[in-house]
């Protein structure tokens, strides 16, 4: 299993839908969430993309040389960009970073967002113009001349010089829940993504992409993307996700459920009917919370509960397939650490940093009488032994 966290380019706060609790989200802030994140053993970080964030790929080029080992989950944009372009940017990216570049496709799915860029494509087409970009992407990037005359894109000797680090490129991480979404999946990427939804309906998604993969003797790998609320106790971190959403009124729902309505995103239309805009079906499933999906667009729900609860559910979701989450929190510095702490001794992580009782190079925990070294948590001990088992 693998942990990813969340750059939020998009901004960051103690409550959703209200300046009451927000905080500067500069490059300051952004490379200590990146650094914490790499310290503390997550696999990588995703950072967003679209008009309501900061360049996706500015970003991670930016905040990469303060980390070590974290890898970058960085949004490549079919119809903005020329697929030559961008290969070449993803190998510079790959080889200056030592390998540690990976590609999310976004086909997007807000109209008006579309039309600012220039695109003025249908959500179908929309996906033939995705086929075609990934297909001369993926021949360039793997270092092959590329000639291609398609419905939507045209190209003659494309190629580039240099190749990315990984072979034959950088992995592609894809999310969308419509059937053209779910066909490119089968055919041209190497991770699927999924927002968090009830497990029944995570499995029937998980299917339909395997079943697509297999028609054309392809296989995936499988990622979910939600939030996590966690504390020492489950009254605690139900108490907080009502705190996260105490200062949102029923008029900004209503005004943000307005704006999604006018996306053509499948799984954008899927957050929205699990809560329906409504403050009283907010637990969609145990311990699945549609809280955040009242004002947030993208992912919309989170795991809320004590650590026992929330690592239960993550681990419903891996035997269903999913082997890489992608975790947020609000504030994401904060929940980073509370994450790590809580969650990570109760996972069958791929990998994490070494623990500090073992390799102490430093305070871990503030000294006791100033001379002695506090003892490990028994709760943690206890906690590691039940994951074990």
């Amino acid at each position: 299993m693998q942990l990813f966290w969340f750059l939020p380019t998009h901004g960051d706060s103690r409550h959703l839908g209200t300046t009451h609790g927000a905080r500067s989200v500069n490059h300051h802030y952004l490379r200590q969430i990146a650094q914490a994140a790499d310290e503390l053993g997550y696999e990588g970080v995703l950072i967003p993309t679209g008009r309501s964030c900061e360049d996706a790929w500015i970003a991670a080029a930016s905040l990469m040389p303060f980390t070590e080992r974290l890898k970058f989950l960085v949004a490549i944009r079919p119809g903005i960009i020329s697929p030559t372009v961008s290969a070449r940017q993803a190998a510079t990216l790959d080889r200056f970073s030592n390998g540690r570049l990976l590609i999310n496709v976004v086909t997007g799915g807000d109209p008006d967002e579309q039309h600012g860029d220039g695109s003025f494509l249908s959500h179908a087409e929309r996906y033939e113009l995705t086929d075609e970009f990934l297909r001369i992407w993926r021949g360039v990037a793997a270092g092959e001349t590329v000639n291609h005359t398609g419905k939507h894109l045209r190209v003659e000797n494309a190629r580039t010089l240099y190749r990315p680090v990984q072979t034959p490129y950088p992995p592609l991480w894809f999310g969308g829940s419509s059937d053209p979404a779910i066909e490119l999946a089968g055919q041209q990427v190497d991770v699927y993504l999924t927002w968090g939804e009830p497990p029944a309906d995570v499995a029937d998604k998980i299917a339909r992409a395997r079943s697509a993969a297999a028609r054309h003797g392809r296989t995936l790998r499988f990622g979910m993307r939600l939030h996590v609320i966690v504390r020492e106790t489950s009254e605690q971190a139900w108490q907080a996700a009502e705190e996260l959403i105490s200062y949102v009124t029923d008029d900004t729902i209503a005004a943000a459920q307005k704006a999604f309505s006018r996306f053509d995103s499948v799984g954008q239309q899927r957050m929205a009917a699990l809560h329906g805009g409504r403050r009283d079906q907010l637990e969609v499933s145990p311990n699945l919370w549609a809280g955040v999906g009242l004002v947030r667009g993208g992912a919309g729900t989170a795991l809320v509960g004590n650590p026992q609860e929330v690592a239960a559910r993550i681990k419903e979701y891996s035997e269903l397939g999913i082997e890489t989450f992608i975790f947020s929190g609000y504030p994401h510095l904060e929940e980073a650490y509370r994450v790590a702490e809580l969650l990570f001794p109760l996972l069958p992580l791929e990998q994490t940093r070494a623990p500090a009782q073992i390799n102490l190079t430093g305070p871990f925990g503030e000294m006791i009488a100033n001379d002695i070294v506090p003892p490990t948590r028994l709760r943690q001990s206890e906690d590691a032994r039940e994951a074990q088992v």
